[in-house]
């Protein structure tokens, strides 16, 4: 039978009729380690998704899908940081924070999601480790297509503390970069650059 690396070998056991369902923790650890005969990845269980980096990441996919800036606000700390590809210091606080999706929500044309990937990593602000999730994300800014990557670390209790954005061509994070301060400069969020 093929495995993957670390993968564990279950022979299947016949349920008794009488026996309780197992609790989806339980079905969420293993069900990525249990395969049928033929080798397939069993899947019954994928569809359980229990709090962490899932399903903060799923709930920040359907907030950026819908626009919801409220649905935002409740995924992110109070002392949030957001990490910009065009900027050398973080954007700090939910309410700069909040108010830089806004400009991202107008700016970016057609975004979409296309990979993700759980597990945990360093943070950028002390190096701690935290669960965290990465999204893969395609999308257009002013006819340029950027590639990119969301970065998401969370807290203990799920909600987002540290935001990463990471993309790609150059010539789209030029196009993103200034698309992105003169949003923000419209909106009052930071003042205009000398010579503007």
């Amino acid at each position: 039978m093929p495995q993957r690396h670390g993968a564990a070998s279950v022979s299947p056991v016949p349920a008794h009729p009488c026996s309780p369902e197992p609790p989806p923790t339980i079905l969420k650890k293993v069900s990525s380690h249990i395969h049928d005969r033929g080798g397939a990845a069993v899947t019954a269980a994928e569809s359980v998704r229990e709090p962490g980096p899932g399903a903060t990441a799923d709930r920040f996919r359907t907030a950026v899908h819908d626009g919801d800036l409220a649905a935002l606000d409740a995924l992110f700390t109070d002392d949030i940081r957001f990490y910009s590809p065009v900027k050398f210091t973080p954007f700090e606080g939910k309410p700069l924070v909040l108010g830089l999706f806004r400009v991202l929500l107008r700016t970016f044309e057609d975004i979409r999601y296309v990979g993700h990937h759980d597990g945990s990593s360093g943070t950028s602000t002390d190096g701690t480790e935290a669960p965290s999730a990465a999204l893969i994300f395609r999308a257009n800014v002013n006819g340029k297509q950027i590639h990119g990557l969301d970065l998401l670390h969370l807290d203990e209790d799920g909600r987002i503390k540290e935001f990463t954005v990471m993309v790609r061509p150059q010539s789209a994070v030029q196009a993103l970069g200034e698309a992105v301060l003169a949003g923000l400069v419209a909106d009052g969020l930071v003042p205009a650059p000398p010579g503007h």
